[in-house]
């Protein structure tokens, strides 16, 4: 522990040796932060989240400069789901000591994964979406995108909290209890889970009867004459002793027994408790992927085969008009293909390709129908045609077969304009393929669209390569 005032090493006594300066009430300050510190991190241990994030914030607000509190705090964040939560306390942290500190190594672990850190950003984005789907009343379509985040990021607690709010508010009992149980999984002590998870359990707990009916225990006697005089018994007086005296030893021997069992039971039921849970986890987890995968499905073929229909009428109407009924069966193909297989995106992405227009060509006018049908196989499969693109692309340009990647990252680029590896990759297959001009637009549009990143400053350098031996 150091002063305050002149940085010197602290001893025992309430005064600074080196300044003069009173520290007794600023050592019992960073003992309480510390203190608080212990605290989440004791809760944190038994996944008590809510509680640790609680203690923690109260230690970092005692003292700023805990860095130890910082990181704890992050890592918690970021096991819930939280990671701006997370890289901004880690940030703090760094910015306290920014030597010999493991805040660092969490960061870079993270940046140095490109690809991990857009999915968090991206879960992030579907998450606000969800919710403002919730808010419009379309709870089908936020449960298909929350479950697609929860495939990827199981822990994400508020996402799984609001799918779990979800089903409450369509009398999914069974489901929402489901979800919350997970809640419980990774934050024990989570005030609103624990909130949903009563409402739940009143709706499911059976009502109790009152139709329990009253037993009166009747003694039985016995009457005999003894002379005169009328004699009434209880059946068991006078009956042997003995028989008593075995009962009391064989009420001994159960008591024992059960003794016995109340001492070993509870470890044997926790243990069979601790393994069942897992399995159930990792069956619920399965569960729910397979669910979000059908749900999905099945909403994509309805609406695919409603629109099939729509434009097998706006074909009948189109027949004998130049170059319509052939872009129309190119869009049907690609619409078939992914009714009959919505995996199989090899075949949608070749039916699609014969919907490009050549340049210098003019584009051919398109139904109502046909944009419907079209923007509707954009929303649906744009994700996973901008991957397929990618990944085609990317693979010819490692093998420095250049021609054959420019294509293909360029059509990865038009359907997620936001793959800013696409379109500079698309930059250097120009370049090396001799296309100094589309090159040079591409690189610009690189240094447009995805400033202050790394992209964008290799394009820089590239493009100014290219100007100088202009």
């Amino acid at each position: 522990m150091i002063c305050y005032n002149c940085g010197a090493a602290l001893s025992e006594k309430d005064f600074c040796t080196s300044c003069g300066a009173e520290v007794g009430m600023y050592k019992k300050i960073l003992s309480l932060s510390n203190r608080y510190y212990n605290d989440g991190l004791e809760k944190a241990r038994v996944r008590d989240l809510s509680g640790a994030i609680v203690s923690l914030k109260q230690s970092i607000k005692l003292n700023r400069n805990n860095v130890d509190a910082h990181n704890l705090l992050g890592l918690v964040y970021y096991e819930i789901g939280e990671v701006v939560e997370a890289l901004g306390q880690w940030t703090i942290s760094i910015n306290v000591r920014d030597t010999k500190n493991i805040a660092t190594d969490y960061i870079n672990l993270i940046q140095q994964n490109p690809g991990r850190l857009d999915g968090m950003n991206l879960n992030l984005h579907k998450f606000n979406q969800s919710l403002a789907l919730c808010y419009q009343d379309s709870l089908d379509y936020a449960q298909i995108q929350l479950k697609k985040i929860l495939l990827g990021t199981p822990k994400y607690l508020k996402a799984r909290q609001l799918l779990a709010l979800i089903y409450i508010r369509l009398e999914q009992w069974d489901k929402a209890k489901s979800e919350l149980d997970k809640c419980i999984a990774i934050d024990t002590g989570n005030t609103i889970t624990l909130r949903y998870i009563r409402e739940v359990d009143q709706m499911l707990a059976p009502e109790d009867g009152f139709n329990a009916s009253r037993k009166k225990e009747k003694e039985k006697v016995r009457v005999y004459q003894s002379g005169n005089e009328t004699i009434i018994q209880p059946v068991n007086h006078g009956e042997n002793r003995a028989i008593s005296v075995l009962l009391y030893i064989a009420m001994g021997i159960l008591i024992g027994i059960a003794i016995a069992l109340f001492l070993i039971l509870p470890g044997k039921i926790q243990e069979a408790r601790a393994s069942s849970h897992e399995e159930l986890r990792i069956v619920s987890e399965q569960s729910d992927a397979k669910t979000a995968t059908i749900d999905e499905l099945e909403l994509q073929i309805s609406k695919l085969q409603a629109e099939t229909e729509r434009l097998n009428e706006d074909l009948k109407e189109m027949a004998g008009k130049d170059g319509a009924v052939g872009v129309s069966d190119a869009l049907m193909q690609a619409a078939t293909a992914y009714v009959n297989d919505p995996n199989d995106i090899a075949s949608v992405a070749e039916a699609l390709e014969l919907l490009e227009v050549p340049e210098g060509e003019e584009e051919t006018v398109k139904s109502e129908s046909f944009k419907v049908l079209y923007d509707k196989l954009m929303e649906l499969d744009r994700e996973s045609l901008a991957s397929y693109y990618y990944d085609l692309g990317y693979s010819s340009y490692r093998a420095e077969e250049y021609a054959e990647a420019i294509p293909n990252l360029r059509r990865a680029y038009e359907y997620d304009n936001e793959n800013g590896e696409a379109l500079f990759y698309l930059g250097n297959a120009y370049r090396y393929n001799g296309e100094e001009d589309k090159a040079k637009e591409t690189y610009a549009e690189v240094i447009d669209n995805f400033p202050d990143t790394e992209r964008a400053s290799r394009s820089e350098t590239y493009l100014a390569e290219i100007n100088n031996q202009e």
